[in-house]
Parts: C-alpha cells; sequence; structure tokens
C-alpha cells in the first residue's frame, strides 16, 4: 500500500493505492473541509494538535490501512529552477548541483534541504549538454510536516513538490504540455515535458480570489458567493453578472500562464507546450475550459488523476464530481514508497 496526502489550504485529500501488478489499484480515498491555517502559518502547539486530528478523522473515514504517507510540499513555499549542464554523468551533476545552488538559491544552503532531478539529456547536436531540474525547500517547513504527520500517528517516507506530484499523475508521456492545478490559496503552472518537469510557478490568484471577488462584487456572503461560482461560473446566466465580476481575475490566471510559456520558451529554450491540462477545484468552474481554450490557443482537458490507477466501477461513480480534487495525493501515492 502506498499513500498520497495533500494538505490544502482548504481541504486535505488522501488516497490510498495497492500495487497490482506493474500498476496501482484505488484501495480507499477521502477528502474533507478545513477551516485553519496552512500548516506553513500555524504557530502554536494547540493548532498543529487539530490538523493532525483532522488527518487522522481523514484517514479513520476514508479505511487507510497503511501508517506510512507521502507527502507534497506547496510550490509556492519551495525554490525550483532548471539549469544546464555540459554532457556530465550523474556524479558529476550530483557534486556541480551543490556548488550551482547558492547563486540561485534565496537562502542559506545550512537551512534548506536540496534535490534535484535530471529533465533532459540533449546528446549530439550543436549544443549536447543535460537539463536538471533543481528543488530547495526550507528544513523548518519540512520539519513541520513530518511534526504533524507523526503527530496524527503516521511515518512519513516521502516528500516533494506537488508539481512533481502532478506530473506523475497527470503528464503525458510523450511531447510538452502545461499543467495547471487551481487550488484555494494558489495556482501551481507546471511545463512537463516527455513526462518530466521541465519548469514551475506558482501565483496567488486561485479559488479563493474568485470567490472574494464575487462576494465584494455583488455584495453577497462568502459561501453564497462560493455556490454562485460553482452554479455559474463564467456562463451568461443571471444576466452574466457572475461572469463580468469573474472575468478579470480568470484574466489575471490567463496572463499568468501566457507569461510562464513565454519565460519558459525564451529563457529555457523550450518548446511550446500543446496542451493544457487543468484540475483542482476552480477547473470545473462552468465555461472556465472554454475560455482557456480561446484565449490560450491551445486545446484543454480536465485531467484525471486516476487514469494510471484501476479504479471498481462504484468507486469511479463516487468520485465523478471530485477527481480534479486528487491530481497531488494520487500523484503521490504513484510514487509506491
Amino acid at each position: 500500500m502506498s499513500i498520497g496526502l495533500d494538505l490544502g489550504s482548504k481541504t486535505i485529500k488522501i488516497v490510498e493505492l495497492e500495487k497490482e501488478g506493474a500498476g496501482f489499484k484505488l484501495s480507499s480515498s477521502g477528502v474533507i473541509g478545513y477551516t485553519g491555517n496552512p500548516l506553513s502559518q500555524i504557530k502554536d502547539d494547540k493548532e498543529m494538535a487539530g490538523l493532525a486530528e483532522a488527518i487522522r478523522k481523514l484517514a479513520k473515514e476514508a479505511k487507510i490501512s497503511s501508517r506510512e504517507i507521502s507527502l507534497a510540499l506547496p510550490e509556492s513555499l519551495v525554490f525550483t529552477r532548471t539549469i544546464r549542464f555540459p554532457p556530465l554523468t550523474d556524479r558529476e551533476i550530483a557534486a556541480a548541483v551543490k556548488w550551482e545552488a547558492e547563486q540561485y538559491i534565496p537562502i542559506p544552503l545550512n537551512e534548506a534541504i536540496i534535490e534535484h532531478q535530471v529533465v533532459e539529456r540533449m546528446e549530439g547536436g550543436i549544443k549536447p549538454g543535460v537539463a536538471v531540474l533543481l528543488v530547495a525547500s526550507p528544513k523548518a517547513l519540512v520539519e513541520k510536516y513530518i511534526k504533524v504527520i507523526q503527530a496524527a500517528g503516521f511515518t512519513v517516507v516521502g516528500i516533494e513538490t506537488e508539481a512533481l506530484a502532478l506530473a506523475r499523475a497527470l503528464a503525458p508521456s510523450q511531447g510538452v504540455a502545461m499543467l495547471v492545478d487551481f487550488g484555494a490559496a494558489s495556482t501551481s503552472m507546471v511545463i512537463v515535458k516527455n513526462g518530466m518537469v521541465a519548469f514551475s510557478r506558482s501565483i496567488p490568484i486561485a479559488g479563493e480570489a474568485f470567490t472574494r471577488a464575487l462576494s465584494q462584487g455583488l455584495g453577497i456572503a462568502h459561501q453564497q458567493a462560493e455556490e454562485y461560482k460553482k452554479t455559474y461560473g463564467l456562463s451568461k446566466e443571471l444576466e452574466g453578472k457572475v461572469k463580468a465580476t469573474l472575468d478579470p481575475v480568470f484574466n489575471l490566471v490567463i496572463d499568468e500562464i501566457k507569461k510562464a510559456i513565454h519565460f519558459y520558451q525564451s529563457e529555457e529554450k523550450g518548446e511550446p507546450p500543446t496542451a493544457l491540462i487543468v484540475s483542482g477545484g476552480t477547473s470545473t468552474m462552468p465555461e472556465a475550459i472554454s475560455k482557456l481554450s480561446d484565449l490560450l490557443g491551445l486545446e484543454v482537458v480536465v485531467g484525471n488523476p486516476f487514469i494510471k490507477v484501476k479504479v471498481s466501477p462504484d468507486a469511479a461513480k463516487n468520485l465523478q464530481n471530485y477527481a480534479p480534487l486528487y491530481s497531488v495525493a494520487v500523484g503521490l501515492a504513484l510514487r509506491g514508497d
């Protein structure tokens, strides 16, 4: 059994997969709302205990059997950068990363945990070399995640970034695609090439920003704004009032997606993505997909994180409306830790 736990700012998702031959089948899953502060902002033990209890409750309700969990760190709290080297061996890359990391990471190296992953090897051609994804996270943040999981009665067996988990669950094995995960507090944008993360960025415009815009723009309560967002979205219903309020915020996200693609093409010399795969709660907002497709000129689909997992008909029916929420959790469980 392998478990993926996604500690979102408004929801907590858990997925347990069982190894079956060369693949996986879904053993159990669950999601609950969470009203406390994000873990990164928690400072006192009482609040930490509350989050641990929420995790314990979710695992119990979902009938999770294993006690070993893999976690993802929020993309907004880690530092990622693609570095290009000459054609080095894996051992030479590991040594070179240590020397290069200091100029790319905005925190002291002794306060960071640094990992790297080879994205691509360019053999032959005019400029042979290797592209390496550098990932650094603050030690204090990692220690806080481990502490809350241990308080919930589990053991952490793997920690990675949301981008890597998303890629494992949603990325096509060939070609260049962009993954966009709409969370509550932030939106993660990940460009993948042949299934590997080549570029990632996070912006603080997401589900809560849409809800807040509706609440303020229409003068309605937060909960009603949330319902309007889910029910009407960018459609022209209600005389287009909801759409008119959401459009400026949604356009900001589209502008950031365009900037990310442009940066990847100009600075990283990457090929433009041919498809956009979206996940997260806002991905199901009415007319969101068609607007993304129209303004970006790309094929846009809602990703199914369970596409690589065998799911029983009953479980598939239950997950039908919630599947986009599970992308990070499924990607973590697919590690097979």
